[in-house]
This record gives structure tokens, C-alpha cells and sequence, in this order.
């Protein structure tokens, strides 16, 4: 992008080492100067089997807040020679901080109006309008999985994602409102986005039905660093129609 706008970590991260997942949202994890095993908070309660190998170096957030349980947080994960981010925490930030600047070429007739904004059913992630007073509804989806240079979402079955999906479609096809959903992978080495319908053929199946009824599909990748995260390119987003023949 030709912008720089990025969203920058609270606090320096600490260097740990994975060691195990007791579940979907704790890690253990051994910091490394003080050779103590610490318990870590993980924000994205996807799979990231790949991604969180026994050894793998974590970068963690420390808390502030004397009360929370975990004192921890894990944010960033170093993966075959880039950082990858587990926090779907900071991009969420980064996408208010661009939208609030107009900043994305292919939304910048809309102005940004609200976050979390309820309608209908669902709470969407924002809320924007044009100078016409038309509205659009964006949800913003998080890819940490990749496969080459392909870009997948979800890495594990996803009902919510899938009912926010059949949702825009159905607020498309009614026309008052416009639609999108953005994609921002948590990783620079990424070339196009799909859908990973081998492990969620539903959502998959539901997001081609949304694409073909008017919300517009968009993606871009991040540049990470252990001082923060910045949206980096455009990338296509290209679904395999062909599964809906199969279906």
C-alpha cells in the first residue's frame, strides 16, 4: 500500500518457546531467560497446526492488568523465515485505523461511521457510508492458514462464519444496503485467498452463494514486525465454483 499506516504493539514482546495447547485458547510456553514455563493466552481459537509446532518461537504481550489470569498473550509466531500473527486483536485495529483514513483504495467512496454495528440479526465489524448516504456492511475475516502461496479461510469449521456470511448475502440480495468482506491475512507471503473447503465445505459453499449474490470479496496482506503490523498488498480473492456442481 502507499500508505503506512500501521497499528503498533502496546509493549515490547517477549521471546518464548512453544511447548504445548492444553486448548483452544492457552498455551504453554517456555520463557527463555527466566527458563520458566508460563501459561499464554492465544486470541485465535483456530487450528494453526502447522504453524504451532512444539519448539516454534512465540512472541507474547505481556499484561498489565494485575487481575487477569494470564499474564501473557500470544501475538506473533516466527514461521519458515516471516512472523506470522496469531492475534486477530491488532488487525481488527489496524482495518479501523485505515478505514477511519480512507485508506483502502477499493472502499474509499465510504466513509467509516461506527464499529460493531448491530443490524439485523448479527453485530458487523463496521459500518460505512458514502456522500449518497448509501451503507455498507464490512466483515473483516483473519487468514492464518496458507498453503504455498495460497491464502485459506477458516482453518477450522466455522459456524459464525458461515451464519455472517449467509447473512450479507441475503442483506445484498435485499439491495438497501451494499456488502463486503475483507480478508486480512496475517502474513506477507501470500498470493491469492480462498476458501478452505476441504475443512469447512459449508462456509465455503456459502461464500460463493455471497459473492454471487453482490458482496464484494476483497484481501490484502500484512507486513509483521515485532514492533507491529501494517496492511501490505491487494490480493485476489478466487473461490472454486466447481463444488457447488459437486454438491
Amino acid at each position: 500500500m502507499s500508505n503506512s499506516i500501521s497499528e503498533a504493539f502496546p509493549q515490547p514482546l517477549v521471546r518464548m518457546l512453544f511447548k504445548e495447547r492444553p486448548n483452544r485458547f492457552i498455551l504453554t510456553c517456555l520463557h527463555e531467560e527466566t527458563n520458566s514455563i508460563e501459561t499464554v493466552h492465544l486470541a485465535d481459537p483456530g487450528r494453526l497446526k502447522e504453524l504451532l509446532v512444539k519448539d516454534t518461537v512465540v512472541y507474547v504481550l505481556p499484561s498489565t492488568n494485575p487481575n487477569r489470569k494470564t499474564k501473557w498473550t500470544a501475538v506473533l509466531v516466527e514461521h519458515e523465515g516471516i512472523f506470522v500473527s496469531v492475534n486477530t486483536t491488532f488487525p481488527n485495529k489496524l482495518i479501523e485505523k485505515v478505514l477511519k483514513s480512507s485508506a483502502l483504495p477499493e472502499l474509499n467512496t465510504f466513509k467509516w461511521v461506527k464499529s460493531e454495528f448491530a443490524y439485523g440479526n448479527s453485530r458487523w465489524d463496521f459500518m460505512l457510508q458514502n456522500e449518497k448516504g448509501e451503507g455498507l456492511l464490512l466483515e473483516v475475516k483473519s487468514v492464518t492458514l496458507a498453503e504455498g502461496k495460497i491464502g485459506m479461510f477458516p482453518d477450522a469449521v466455522t459456524a459464525r462464519g458461515a451464519k455472517h456470511v449467509q447473512e450479507l448475502a441475503a442483506i445484498a440480495k435485499e439491495g438497501t444496503w451494499n456488502t463486503a468482506i475483507l480478508f486480512v491475512v496475517q502474513r506477507e507471503d501470500v498470493d491469492l485467498v480462498t476458501s478452505a473447503a476441504h475443512i469447512d465445505p459449508f462456509f465455503a459453499e456459502s461464500l460463493i452463494h455471497a459473492e454471487q449474490a453482490g458482496v464484494r470479496l476483497l484481501a490484502y496482506t500484512c507486513k509483521l514486525s515485532l514492533e507491529g503490523i501494517q496492511l501490505d498488498r491487494p490480493i485476489p480473492v478466487e473461490l472454486n465454483k466447481k463444488m457447488l456442481a459437486v454438491n
